[in-house]
């Protein structure tokens, strides 16, 4: 009997604290086209997205739109999180999006109170991407934003805008990250 319950208790504590930190957000849906190891060709789905921007130097996004989900918006509601969270590196500073569950539509979202945060449909389309693990930093972006541009030149597909870097994971997840690069693509 003891040793059921050496057995018993180790297994109930890793049961409970995967529960606890396994996520289950909704994830922005796309339909994959092609696919080569860590690379893929998929096609978005259309989806609403709240974007925002912070200045070089300070990077204030993340807080802004958390602020906008949980319920600093016209109608004080709490948005439900998704997935990926999406962020790019642009002149006036950083940019980063949230993307809306999909039961918003521009007739039903409710607007942002802060005018640092926009609402907008994207349309989707055709991206390219590259999958890595881990926490994300600048060398592993660099790293995979190159073995992205390898691989869509051994593919003969062509880029047609800038990278962007999706983040699937709270910080609070410390094993099975998920990370890319994407870019949208001429398929």
């Amino acid at each position: 009997m003891k040793s059921l319950i050496k057995i018993f208790i180790p297994f109930f504590i890793f049961t409970i604290s995967m529960s606890l930190f396994s996520q289950k957000y909704e994830t922005h849906s796309y339909e994959t086209l092609f696919s080569d190891d860590n690379f893929e060709v998929r096609l978005y789905d259309p989806v609403l997205k709240a974007k925002t921007y912070s200045s070089e130097g300070s990077n204030n996004n993340f807080g802004k739109l958390f602020r906008y989900i949980s319920g600093y918006n016209q109608k004080n509601e709490k948005i439900s999180m998704t997935t990926p969270v999406y962020m790019r590196d642009e002149e006036k500073g950083s940019m980063m999006e949230f993307v809306l569950p999909s039961k918003f539509n521009m007739d039903n979202v409710s607007m942002p109170k802060s005018q640092n945060v926009e609402i907008y449909l994207d349309k989707g389309g055709h991206y390219a991407s590259i999958q890595y693990g881990g926490y994300s930093n600048n060398s592993k972006r660099i790293k995979h934003t190159k073995a992205l541009v390898e691989k869509l030149e051994k593919h003969n597909i062509q880029k047609m805008g800038d990278f962007l870097y999706l983040s699937y994971d709270s910080p609070y997840k410390f094993y099975g990250r998920r990370n890319e690069v994407i870019v949208s693509v001429s398929y």
